[in-house]
């Protein structure tokens, strides 16, 4: 089967690819280095002619609000629009959970918008939202330092490790669509600003997280249900403590 997998060499794109081609497919990584364009369009049509699934797991370049939207609708449009063209018969598209309750950021309304296009399309279709991932940390942190201190909301958060993200991507690419949204996420729940904490001691960073209930992620303020899955989300078997240790000796 011919798989197109658009942002195939990013973090996620680059293990699925790799996954895929382990269980025998034609898989194509395309990206803009790849002479692939999703915005402009440009080899869109030559990537997709025979091609059975599709698999977006692009991001944006940028997060300034006007430019996530613009990216994910642009993209979005001009892709379903080639796949209608080259018979798709498959859209499997890389989402966030808590999309729909974290509207107040541009980031979010952007995925929302990508998400609307593909429901709206006749391509049948499966959505995979997953929660943050475990290599996120670092630039989590990140954006809220200020000096030597981290601020970051307290609310529950369910982390995974973007290895068994891949893994269910590579399930739900391969299975019948279910027109519909499945969920994806680490098996603890756990205090973003005490994970991020935990994060800087392993690494030996010497910033200090302060916990404020109104600083915001993404533009968003959190509560304890804004990045948590539904009762029925596929839990991925790697513990924030596995993967730590396992990243600490690369």
């Amino acid at each position: 089967m011919k798989i197109v997998v658009i942002g195939g060499t990013g973090l996620i794109g680059t293990k699925l690819v790799n996954k895929l081609r382990q269980h025998g497919h034609e898989v194509v990584a395309a990206s803009p280095a790849s002479g692939v364009n999703t915005i402009t369009g440009e080899g869109l049509a030559e990537a997709l002619a025979g091609a059975q699934v599709v698999v977006d797991v692009a991001n944006s370049p940028s997060f300034e609000d006007k430019a996530v939207l613009e990216f994910f609708e642009t993209s979005g449009h001009n892709l379903l629009a080639a796949e209608a063209t080259a018979g798709v018969r498959h859209h499997v598209a890389l989402s966030v959970v808590g999309t729909d309750r974290l509207l107040e950021s541009g980031y979010f309304r952007g995925k929302m918008a990508q998400e609307k296009l593909i429901k709206a399309s006749k391509i049948p279709h499966t959505i995979v939202r997953s929660t943050q991932f475990f290599e996120f940390l670092g630039s989590i942190a990140q954006s809220a330092t200020d000096g030597q201190t981290v601020r970051l909301s307290p609310a529950l958060v369910q982390p995974i490790a973007s290895d068994d993200v891949a893994a269910a991507m590579v399930d739900a690419t391969l299975e019948a669509p279910v027109n519909g949204t499945v969920e994806v996420a680490g098996p603890e729940r756990l205090s973003l600003a005490e994970l991020v904490q935990q994060f800087l001691i392993a690494k030996q960073d010497a910033r200090k997280v302060i916990t404020d209930v109104h600083s915001r992620y993404s533009g968003a303020e959190l509560n304890d249900q804004s990045l948590i899955p539904g009762d029925n989300a596929r839990i991925g078997p790697t513990s924030f403590e596995a993967w730590l240790q396992s990243s600490l000796q690369k």
